[in-house]
């Protein structure tokens, strides 16, 4: 290696007091991504901080890669700026960047083609560093199943062809990852895909359900004098699905892959019942009440229930996904899965860019913050609710 020759090893740990793993070649690193990540990143920019006096990883970043190359100088300096400041704010300044380009060849492309185009977007963000006086002591392209460093030009370690991406899982830093309790749940594109909506016949009926329920719901949001009648069904209506999902554990689901089981848990759902959520999750206090099931038993359930309904958010109703998927990405970040969560986060924001309560949970979990504190205020919220039935 060249740069890196100088730059100590770099353990990696999930909790402090458990033993780290020093990781000192590209390769090395490369293995490391998706533990640190807790998926596999495709057509991804991916930054992370180095605290090398601490010996530690730091802040990480990941953006899916502009399409318009005229658009990676300002994505470069935005991404150095955003990294090495929220790296101040959370844990100080950090020592130094590695930086990941991750995008698979197109059939019939050579990855080192792809690496080759890739080139200029990786010395940007090296350059974009370096003005923060924050060196990048590796830049990786990883794609089609091999990885290259644009940092280090030694054929005998990092050759012009590329080095093939350890996939056996049997690598120091796949066994101290299994130790540590941290999982890869997959790519990237395979997770986004929980919340896509549905299509064919299943998407034109929902679409018409949802145009229905607008047309009742909707003035009645609006009104005054009557969305607190609105709210108390959607709650009713969400605590009668959920109660089927909680009787349906994904355990019992004769499903091998998450997509089977998406398939699975779309049955649960009716078209009339999943547009009245959908629609009613669209007032603010309707939707913060159904932040209170976050946690067990109700967490898992209530994720597999907010992809549900973001997969039936299909044609013009597409924006009001941003409400469940957000609320995915809560469960999963109150459940300890900050992975899932940033993803669910960003999809969210990609629905609906203006939406506030993804802004803020993204900033939250991207910063480090404890998601308890906001837990317990649900929890005093909830205590608080005069029971249905009960005195007020």
């Amino acid at each position: 290696m060249t740069q890196n020759d100088t730059a100590p090893g770099i353990p990696f740990s999930r909790v402090p007091e458990e033993p780290g793993v020093t990781l000192r070649t590209p390769g090395e690193l490369v293995d490391a991504l998706p533990y640190l990540l807790g998926f596999h990143p495709d057509d991804s920019i991916v930054m992370v901080a180095l605290h090398t006096s601490r010996s530690r990883f730091g802040a990480r970043l990941r953006l899916d890669i502009p399409a318009d190359p005229a658009d990676w100088p300002d994505t470069a300096r935005e991404l150095a700026r955003h990294l090495v400041l929220g790296s101040e704010r959370r844990s100080g300044r950090p020592d130094g960047v590695l930086v990941f380009l991750c995008r698979d060849p197109a059939e019939g492309q050579e990855g080192q083609t792809v690496m080759e185009a890739l080139r200029p977007l990786a010395q940007g963000l090296r350059t974009a560093c370096g003005d923060l006086d924050v060196p990048v002591y590796e830049a990786v392209c990883i794609g089609g199943g091999r990885w290259w460093s644009y940092v280090c030009a030694n054929p005998e370690c990092c050759p012009a062809t590329g080095t093939p991406v350890d996939r056996s899982g049997t690598s120091v830093m796949a066994a101290a990852a299994a130790y540590a309790g941290i999982q890869v749940r997959g790519s990237l594109s395979e997770m986004t895909a929980r919340f896509a909506p549905l299509e064919g016949t299943r998407a034109e009926a929902q679409e018409r359900a949802l145009d229905e329920a607008s047309a009742d719901v909707v003035p009645r949001i609006l009104d005054p004098g009557t969305v607190a009648r609105v709210r108390e069904e959607t709650a009713v209506l969400l605590e009668a699905a959920l109660d089927r999902f909680r009787r349906t554990p994904s355990s019992r689901v004769r499903a091998q892959t998450p997509c089977e089981l998406d398939r699975a848990d779309d049955a649960i759902l009716g078209d009339a019942e999943a547009a009245t959520i959908i629609v009613g999750l669209q007032d603010k206090v309707a939707r913060d009440r159904a932040a209170e099931w976050m946690e067990l038993p109700d967490a898992e359930p209530a994720l597999r229930l907010w992809r549900a309904l973001a997969r039936r958010c299909v044609g013009p109703f597409h924006e009001h996904a941003a409400a469940p998927i957000t609320l995915a990405g809560w469960v999963a970040w109150s459940s300890g899965d900050d992975g899932e969560a940033r993803i669910a986060f960003q999809r969210a924001l990609a629905v609906d860019p203006d939406y506030t309560f993804a802004q803020l949970l993204h900033e939250a979990c991207g910063g480090g913050l404890d998601p308890e504190p906001l837990r317990r205020c649900l929890r005093d919220e909830r205590r608080a609710r005069p029971v249905p039935g009960g005195e007020a």
